[in-house]
């Protein structure tokens, strides 16, 4: 059974992408290198990081910050899992300040969990990345998306491109001088130049969007 490792070359993906594509690689002379990711080794549960993923959902990183740490507090530990979360019925959950749909989204992760329907690192470590996709969508309020992030910048998986991002819709406009952000199956396209470092060329995808529009800080994105 194949394994997966976590992490990828970032010296061997620029200079693959700098002979790709020669517009990309423009603007990567004038950003620099993106260095690797140090979660990329660090372990992690992905039940754990699904949990915050949808607290973070549809608000500022400070607010759903504020209300992670209550929740913390209400289930007495930083681990969010089936038994953490059974420590506390759906009312002290919700005077948290998390919503109805999260909560619901809570409960239903935690119930696949104690079923075994969530993959651990392990499990992941031999599974490609529309299988981890397949195993986790299925969990209320987990998209496609968010699972791609967690591929990305948690199990450092080395050919993702999440067409679904605006922001990686954006910085391909920017590098290509369209009139307008390419639509998902047209980033797909244009992505397949840019395999088996996808992500590589992602992470340079947002940062070319966040120049174009002059950000003082770049929005931060789940499991960032």
């Amino acid at each position: 059974m194949p394994r997966f490792s976590r992490g990828f070359d970032t010296e061997a993906a620029h200079a693959h992408l700098a002979r790709r594509d020669r517009k990309l690689a423009t603007w990567m002379r004038r950003i620099g290198p993106i260095e690797a990711d140090p979660r990329w080794r660090k372990s992690f549960d992905p039940v754990d990081a699904l949990a915050r993923a949808i607290l973070y959902q549809q608000l500022s990183g400070k607010a759903a910050g504020t209300i992670v740490a209550r929740v913390e507090v209400a289930i007495a530990s930083d681990r969010f899992h089936c038994d953490t979360l059974a420590r506390c019925d759906d009312a002290t959950i919700r005077a948290c300040g998390v919503s109805g749909n999260k909560l619901l989204a809570l409960r239903d992760l935690a119930r696949r969990e104690a079923l075994g329907e969530i993959p651990d690192l392990r499990r992941m470590s031999t599974m490609d990345n529309d299988a981890i996709v397949d195993a986790l969508v299925p969990v209320r309020g987990i998209g496609r998306w968010t699972v791609e992030m967690m591929l990305m910048f948690r199990l450092g998986r080395a050919d993702v491109l999440p067409i679904d991002d605006l922001g990686v819709r954006k910085g391909a406009q920017l590098v290509d001088k369209l009139d307008q952000a390419p639509t998902p199956r047209e980033l797909a396209e244009t992505g397949e130049r840019w395999g088996p470092y996808r992500t590589y060329a992602s992470l340079y995808l947002w940062r070319i969007a966040d120049f174009g529009v002059q950000a003082k800080a770049p929005v931060k994105r789940s499991q960032e």
